[in-house]
């Protein structure tokens, strides 16, 4: 498949800041409820097997923006050996997000939310986007706080690495 269009994104990328931090290593992901725009709920404590990328966004916020096309692409890059999951931290809930999907028509996100912002007060993060890593049995590998640049090969080479260890 080819890789989704980012025109007009570039100059945007060369200031994305975030590093990669491990220190909180071992963490297990929060067994939080997030939703989608019918209502259907999951349990992100609960996913077990595949290895799982979460990253708190909003769509007032500019850097997550950013970041979207990239995750989605990156979602696509890694069909199989991990899951995106990208959790809106919107107030209003459905109400922004889906017209923000319909507008980006991302190809492999699927659109979460947490209206009540319980994985960031979880994860003791109040920067968005925050964005981490999880392995197969649900344990923290490392995250990013800040924007990042997900389409770079040196990021899938730290996933894959992460993974394989």
């Amino acid at each position: 498949m080819p890789a989704q269009e980012q025109a007009g994104l570039d100059g945007q990328k060369q200031s994305l800041s975030g590093v990669i931090d491990d220190s909180r290593a071992g963490s297990l992901m929060p067994a939080i409820n997030v939703t989608d725009p019918a209502g259907n709920q999951l349990n992100l404590g609960a996913l077990q097997g595949t290895p799982v990328l979460v990253n708190l966004w909003a769509t007032w916020c500019a850097p997550c923006v950013v970041e979207m096309p990239m995750l989605d692409e990156l979602a696509g890059d890694m069909d199989g050996e991990l899951r995106v999951l990208t959790v809106s931290q919107d107030l209003q809930g459905a109400k922004q997000v889906q017209p923000f999907f319909a507008k980006m028509q991302f190809e492999n996100l699927e659109p979460w939310m947490d209206p009540e912002n319980q994985f960031g007060f979880a994860l003791e993060s109040g920067v968005l986007p925050t964005t981490v890593l999880y392995d197969g049995s649900g344990q923290e590998i490392w995250r990013v706080v800040g924007e990042y640049d997900w389409s770079s090969a040196e990021t899938q080479e730290a996933i894959r690495a992460a993974l394989a260890s």
